[in-house]
């Protein structure tokens, strides 16, 4: 157990690191009022990029350290993982917070920028590849 932890450290850093600021971001982080705030549907993007960045960095570290896809394993912790992750994120915003709401358009948008985050990460797979050959 303890080689897979520092297996996980070694191969996946900043998917950690990304992830740590994800939570943190998520339920202790309050935005002061800005200029961007009158951008329409600003947080929305900023849930879609937030995720979508965690999961391609996610994606890079896999490929980086394996030369095979094993499908099961991407879609359990490179999509549903995620997803699943947000949706708690939400809950958690809306029912442990004072401060946060939890709302139905951050998840969609968490869960646009992770499948968005796949469709890189078979690009980038692909690419990968076609370099081999």
């Amino acid at each position: 157990m303890k080689n897979r932890i520092k297996r996980l450290f070694k191969h996946y850093p900043l998917t950690l690191i990304c992830l740590a600021l994800v939570w943190y971001l998520s339920l202790f982080i309050i935005v002061p009022k800005t200029r961007l705030n009158d951008v329409p549907f600003i947080d929305k993007w900023t849930h879609f990029v937030m995720y979508g960045g965690t999961c391609t960095v996610m994606w890079i570290e896999y490929l980086r350290c394996h030369d095979r896809l094993h499908f099961w394993k991407l879609f359990l912790l490179a999509w549903l993982g995620p997803i699943l992750m947000s949706g708690l994120l939400e809950l958690m915003q809306k029912y442990c917070t004072t401060n946060r709401s939890g709302e139905w358009l951050d998840f969609l948008a968490n869960s646009t920028g992770v499948t968005l985050a796949v469709g890189m990460g078979l690009l980038i797979w692909k690419l990968k590849m076609l370099r081999k050959q």
